[in-house]
């Protein structure tokens, strides 16, 4: 997971640059210490919504984060079928950023294709500020926002309030491609 330490890497520089505590992000994130020194390092999966609270907190590009350049283009940003930039930020989950090399959005749209989890393994929850769309392109999911549960299949579509702790799995011991779009 080279990536995962990538990401950890840059985290520890704009911490370092900016003088800022394990302690400070941690509770920005909503998350253990030990935890997030796990994420510094590329040994815990990190969580869009938690880098998504980090860029907006200080001022920094997710994009910077998450790829480790700034976005340079404010016209359009084309991305061409299967092209665009991937991280994979947990052992499961895959982001394929489509705007990634757009300056200033207002929206982090993503291809996100995750792989079934073995049965049992507990859904994690995650909230963010903002809203979200998600549409099933592949696959069927059980995406849990608040306490309602939801089955979404191939096509379907949903835009929910981001506030709310959210989850999901895939269903039917396969994987599941779909459309993200983080409003922030």
């Amino acid at each position: 997971m080279d990536e995962l330490k990538q990401i950890g890497e840059r985290l520890r520089g704009l911490r370092d640059v900016l003088d800022i505590s394990t302690e400070e992000v941690a509770k920005l994130c909503g998350i253990s210490v030990e935890h997030y020194e796990e994420m510094e390092r590329g040994e815990a999966e990190l969580s869009v919504a938690n880098l998504q609270k980090i860029a907006k907190e200080y001022n920094i590009s997710l994009d910077v984060l998450m790829f480790g350049e700034e976005p340079k283009m404010n016209t359009y940003f084309l991305t061409r079928k299967g092209q665009g930039q991937r991280v994979e930020r947990r052992k499961a989950y895959q982001y394929e950023s489509l705007a990634s090399g757009f300056r200033g959005r207002h929206a982090d749209p993503f291809i996100v294709t995750v792989e079934p989890k073995p049965a049992g393994t507990p859904k994690e929850m995650n909230s963010h500020s903002g809203q979200e769309f998600n549409m099933l392109l592949e696959g069927s999911m059980e995406l849990t926002i608040g306490t309602k549960v939801l089955t979404l299949e191939e096509g379907d579509s949903i835009y929910f309030d981001a506030t709310q702790p959210h989850g999901m799995r895939t269903l039917n011991d396969k994987r599941v491609r779909f459309l993200a779009i983080i409003f922030s």
